[in-house]
């Protein structure tokens, strides 16, 4: 079932508009709920951008291989599957944890290559790097990789132009917006649960925002990353429990250095160090709670069922991509 929504036009004709609401997924007996990592290393992440460039990356022991096969294992345990957003970066150094992903079960799906903000990059930019990454995350796995989450959700308003540019590259869906007011990223005015953006040029692209609970007249970050992390275990409870009585799954996400405390501490702002080290230590307990509380699935599956059946899991290379964007066209 989909619905159409009021959406304000852009004045940019090249911009895309949000043509269709998704009916929620059908509730099941545990809820139909959505599992995303983005898989980067600690060097990676926004808060140290300004103390590591990215030619400086070599020079840090990475630990992302061992955390995500902590993230596998714990998967594993629980029962859950989940879509690994890749960085393009890593899938060149370390191909054989994208071939590990996919042997459990799992999604595979870009997280760029250089894990640039999309502000800071031009439109051909942002295409160049896209491919990059796809290629090298496709090379690793044999698989077509057809979602896409941006660095620290860095779809917003300013930067819409990076979704006809998506969706003319095959993708089937992002994960990018995030419906909340915040100092780096955020886009409040978009729709909390997942839609469909339609191309001034005949594409088709659909968006899954992560949970977020309307209350008091603003969207809360309910189910991800810091916010988990950070928040107090009583919050997310809280969350679960509202998200449940209001039949909304849960669209989670977080990182794999998130799990790993003895990880190096970095030098930055206050700020910076606050968010990025906070509640480490806890953090894998807080996972395997929340994991036991529904039916964790790829983003793939996951709008497999939100859109009757019209998304596929990731086909062959063989398979053409063109084919994916007309088929929800």
């Amino acid at each position: 079932m989909l619905a159409e929504i009021p959406v304000r036009t852009p004045r940019d004709s090249t911009l895309p508009l949000i043509d269709t609401d998704i009916a929620r997924v059908p509730q099941t007996t545990p809820p139909l709920d959505a599992l995303s990592v983005d898989v980067e290393d600690y060097y990676h992440v926004e808060a140290f951008r300004d103390r590591i460039p990215p030619h400086t990356w070599p020079l840090y022991p990475s630990r992302v291989i061992d955390n995500t096969r902590r993230v596998l294992e714990l998967f594993s345990r629980r029962q859950a599957r989940a879509t690994f957003f890749v960085l393009g970066w890593v899938a060149e150094r370390h191909p054989g944890i994208v071939r590990e992903i996919l042997s459990g079960g799992h999604e595979v799906g870009c997280h760029s290559y250089g894990h640039n903000c999309l502000w800071r990059l031009s439109p051909e930019e942002f295409r160049a790097d896209t491919r990059r990454a796809r290629q090298a995350i496709e090379d690793a796995g044999g698989r077509a990789v057809l979602g896409y989450r941006a660095p620290s959700f860095s779809v917003v308003e300013r930067t819409l132009w990076a979704v006809p540019i998506l969706a003319e590259e095959g993708f089937l869906y992002d994960s990018s917006v995030f419906p909340i007011h915040h100092d780096v990223y955020g886009f409040p005015q978009a729709p909390r649960f997942p839609f469909r953006w339609a191309t001034r040029q005949g594409h088709r692209l659909y968006e899954i925002p992560p949970t977020t609970l309307r209350c008091a007249g603003w969207n809360f970050p309910a189910a991800g990353g810091a916010y988990l992390r950070i928040l107090p275990e009583w919050y997310t409870r809280w969350a679960v429990r509202r998200a449940r009585r209001q039949a909304q799954s849960l669209v989670l996400y977080f990182h794999p250095w998130e799990i790993d405390p003895r990880q190096p501490r970095l030098t930055g702002s206050f700020r910076s160090r606050f968010r990025h080290y906070s509640g480490l230590s806890r953090m894998y307990g807080k996972l395997g709670r929340i994991l036991a509380a529904g039916h964790f699935v790829p983003l793939m599956d996951y709008l497999n069922a939100l859109a009757g059946g019209l998304a596929q899991r990731s086909p062959g290379l063989a398979e053409m991509r063109s084919g994916a964007v007309s088929a929800i066209g």
